[in-house]
């Protein structure tokens, strides 16, 4: 028996391969979309790392959200997510849209937000985008998305919505 010394030759590349085919998901296009359509992004549980994180990140560096001696001397539970971190998990990156329109996305234009209920280290939060309104240009068309963020005791805590500029199918 003989054991090779070698690895094999990589084999030739192929010519059908298409980098730019190369997709998640099926791309779609403005006139794809429906009102009424979701996109469910992932739950998070929040931690004191993650508050540690963002408040190093952020440069927000306010004891609420940090110091849990102050935060009960105050009457909450525990320490209180910094706003912008509640937001940030309405992040369509972390889901499955910015996937399916990586062809025909040309700009995020804005979002709004309302923070309607305090989340605190221990919460877990479910987030979600939901097609609102479509407003049909010539070659593009605006998507707006109703944010929510929801705690583990089903209260909404932050609501907001997300517009996005998409191209319509050439």
């Amino acid at each position: 028996m003989t054991v090779p010394t070698s690895a094999p030759a990589p084999k030739a590349a192929t010519t059908d391969f298409d980098p730019a085919a190369h997709h998640m998901c099926a791309q779609r296009w403005f006139e794809d979309f429906t009102v009424g359509e979701r996109f469910v992004l992932p739950s998070r549980t929040m931690t004191e790392a993650m508050f540690a994180a963002f408040a190093l990140a952020s440069g927000d560096n306010h004891p609420i959200h940090y110091d849990v001696e102050y935060c009960r001397r105050r009457g909450m539970p525990h320490l209180l997510a910094h706003g912008f971190q509640v937001l940030i998990q309405t992040a369509a990156g972390a889901g499955q849209f910015p996937h399916v329109v990586s062809d025909s996305l040309k700009a995020f234009l804005d979002q709004s937000s309302r923070f309607l209920a305090p989340v605190y280290a221990g919460d877990t939060l479910y987030s979600a985008l939901q097609v609102t309104a479509l407003e049909p240009g010539r070659t593009t068309g605006v998507l707006t998305m109703a944010s929510t963020v929801y705690n583990q005791r089903k209260e909404l805590v932050m609501d907001g919505t997300q517009r996005y500029l998409i191209r319509k199918r050439a």
